[in-house]
């Protein structure tokens, strides 16, 4: 072993997750207290079984304590937030001055004005304000905790399953057998703290480079409103090459529509959040598979592990129902998109002389992507780069040219009125499909009605027939009273 213990440790945890991750939870364990010599037998799962019942409490009480973050959930949130607030301001997290916060108040409040002339949606409530980085981690964690911990929570389950199964088949007695189930839980714990750090910077890298609230598509706060991130707006802007004053605009505009999207239509937030759940819900884990990856790879091989990570041999099976939920959430994100650049590009034309090139840059910008989302899509299984951005932005831009933005806009009146995935696939005969099928049911509503007139009117006359009948057996019953005294 090396002259410190933590080495071999953190270097294991390099291989899994990153040396950044792996710097940061060895540094939470040093500043626990954590023994090194116990915690690094850990690291090589042989040597679980030579820790006396008396260490193997100790441990667990002292892991216990360490990622007591976790008792709340199976991701560690706490540690995550730390790391990803730590992640975001990396490379600096300017605090926000006057003069930003006026710039970009001013900003917004231009961008709801020229916006007005693009849709029929009202401006979204809510503050107009400038965000640091760190704000930025602190003002959506809460969403992101809705959108991951579906998805972790059975994911790392079944990770915790595997390595407390693997813990326990390593003791050599009943009693060690017992402490060992025992360490399991904390192992769970610590599962859920790994995954809490790997989300945690995630969600870090995005604060870095996120330039406003909805910069992913989703509605990344509860509450609504609009923001920007000066720092990052200034970064991108530099990025460009581009004049900041006209970038800040122009994100300013993509920032209010999308505001002003989830602000009208009020069953769009719960849709997208359905749809994560709804994958979540479909989670199958392939325990065989993931006890067969601890038990065959060799922990003290850091090169092994990230082998057997890189793999896929811990990932999620995806099923029928995840496919069906992703494509749900992946059209209703491209719809979002495609609307947000279609009516952002209307409202800036006459406004703004970079507005088509900044349009293509944001595009290769999304297309590209970024590290964080890899890690999205890798431990949560969702892109938020939906595929079908173009055809929606196609189909958005045809329904304005063709009906006006208030005919336009009323497709997002109900989920049910919406586009769907398979008319995204052909965006150019949307409209000659929706009217083929609304005349099939007008005919369908007109044979129906016409069937009911024919219907109803034989039961009338059925109903006349049979009251003239009886009126007349009634007369010509024996003892029947006749109608008119004079003939008495």
């Amino acid at each position: 072993m090396s002259a410190d213990p933590f080495d071999e440790i953190e270097q294991l945890l390099a291989a899994m997750f990153g040396p950044q991750m792996a710097a940061d939870a060895v540094g939470a364990l040093r500043a626990s207290g954590v023994d090194p010599e116990q915690l690094a037998r850990i690291s090589g799962m042989g040597d679980l079984s030579r820790l006396t019942s008396a260490q193997l409490s100790g441990l667990q009480a002292q892991m216990q304590g360490l990622f007591a973050g976790a008792a709340s959930g199976t991701v560690n949130w706490t540690m995550g937030q730390d790391l990803a607030l730590r992640t975001a301001r990396g490379d600096g997290d300017p605090v926000i001055t006057a003069a930003d916060a006026e710039q970009t108040s001013k900003a917004l409040a231009v961008a709801d004005l020229w916006l007005d002339a693009a849709t029929d949606f009202m401006p979204a409530p809510g503050p107009r304000e400038a965000w640091s980085r760190s704000q930025w981690v602190e003002r959506t964690l809460p969403v992101w905790k809705d959108v991951c911990a579906p998805v972790a929570d059975a994911a790392t389950g079944a990770l915790g399953d595997a390595l407390q199964h693997q813990i326990t088949r390593l003791a050599d007695s009943e009693a060690a057998s017992a402490q060992m189930g025992a360490l399991g839980n904390v192992m769970r714990s610590m599962a859920g703290t790994a995954f809490g750090l790997q989300l945690g910077q995630a969600i870090g890298e995005l604060g870095r480079q996120a330039v406003a609230a909805t910069d992913v598509g989703l509605p990344l706060t509860r509450e609504p409103g609009t923001a920007l991130v000066p720092a990052n707006v200034t970064a991108f802007a530099a990025e460009l090459e581009a004049d900041a004053d006209q970038v800040r605009l122009f994100l300013a505009v993509r920032e209010a529509a999308a505001a002003r999207l989830y602000a009208h239509v009020p069953w769009l937030r719960s849709q997208l959040l359905a749809a994560v759940e709804a994958y979540a819900r479909g989670i199958v884990i392939d325990v065989d598979a993931v006890e067969q990856a601890v038990a065959q790879v060799d922990p003290n091989d850091p090169e092994a592990i990230r082998r057997a990570l890189e793999s896929g041999m811990f990932a999620p099976q995806e099923t029928g129902a995840q496919k069906e939920a992703l494509e749900h959430l992946e059209t209703l994100l491209a719809l979002v998109e495609g609307w947000v650049e279609v009516v952002s590009a209307r409202a800036l034309a006459p406004h703004l002389p970079l507005a088509v090139a900044l349009r293509e840059m944001v595009r290769r910008r999304r297309i590209q992507g970024g590290p964080a989302e890899q890690v999205f899509a890798r431990l949560i299984g969702m892109e938020f780069r939906p595929r079908r951005v173009h055809e929606a932005a196609r189909l958005w831009e045809r329904l304005g040219a063709e009906l006006g933005d208030a005919e336009r806009d009323a497709f997002w009146r109900h989920p049910d009125v919406v586009p769907t995935a398979a008319e995204l696939a052909n965006p150019d005969d949307f409209l000659t499909m929706r009217r083929a099928a609304q005349d099939m049911d007008a005919e369908m509503d007109a044979d129906l009605a016409s069937l009911l007139d024919g219907t109803l009117g034989y039961a009338a006359g059925a109903k006349d027939a049979d009251a003239g009948g009886g009126a007349a057996r009634e007369a010509d019953e024996p003892g029947a009273a006749p109608e008119d005294e004079s003939e008495q």
